[in-house]
């Protein structure tokens, strides 16, 4: 494969783990053991994914994410931690990770959902570059961009994957449990805020009045559509 992969975690013994699986498989791996230092190799080598760690000295996981996606590194993240509460993967997952690994984990299971994140990001660079246009926006899904009224309009990849989704699939009403596996390929056994809050986020960005959206549609008691402003 000859990806390459960035941990960050701040127990040895688990990056010791990661680093002989991960290269067993054929991936070439780099390692951190705090959030500053994760920051600094992000930021200055090109990664296809980064295992993160959520609970890190220094800068914690979730500063480190919020960060690198603040930047526009947009590199894939499944992120690590001993806690196995919901609002802890709703964050993180709307800060822009990719994923969510709780511990202990089983080096098979690290390396399914690395293959499996891996795999997603290509498609997603695989899609086409062609522009897509509804009224005032226009969308640039080889640039991760959409442009209205002359105006660039920049998003976190989960936000523009969302965009790009809904516009994909114009005047076509989608549910929340629809968007949650296709955005985020991730069962959250019913709980899909996250997809409320990105298109809260969607909405602040794209539409003229968020009090009467143009653009994204809520359908009552259904979900979400993009479609034409009439």
């Amino acid at each position: 494969m000859g990806k390459r992969i960035l941990i960050v975690d701040d127990e040895t013994s688990i990056v010791t783990l990661l680093t002989f699986n991960l290269e067993q498989a054929g991936f070439h791996t780099d390692s951190a053991y705090d959030g500053a230092e994760a920051v600094d190799k992000a930021e200055s080598t090109a990664y296809d994914l980064i295992i993160l760690d959520l609970m890190l000295p220094e800068m914690d996981g979730m500063d480190v994410c919020r960060h690198l996606r603040s930047i526009r590194i947009d590199t894939p993240i499944l992120m690590l931690t001993a806690k196995d509460e919901e609002s802890d993967k709703i964050l993180g997952l709307e800060l822009g990770a990719d994923d969510y690994l709780t511990k202990p984990f089983s080096p098979k299971e690290v390396l399914a959902r690395v293959k499996a994140i891996l795999r997603r990001s290509q498609k997603t660079e695989a899609q086409t570059n062609m522009s897509m246009q509804i009224a005032d926006l226009t969308i640039y899904p080889d640039r991760y961009e959409a442009e209205m009224n002359g105006g660039i309009l920049t998003f976190t990849r989960k936000e523009f994957e969302l965009l790009y989704y809904l516009a994909s699939h114009k005047g076509k009403v989608l549910s929340r449990d629809q968007l949650l596996s296709a955005v985020w390929h991730y069962d959250f056994a019913g709980d899909t805020r996250i997809v409320d809050v990105h298109i809260s986020h969607l909405r602040e960005k794209i539409e003229p009045n968020t009090k009467k959206p143009a653009y994204i549609k809520t359908v009552r008691g259904l979900g979400y559509k993009l479609e034409h402003p009439t």
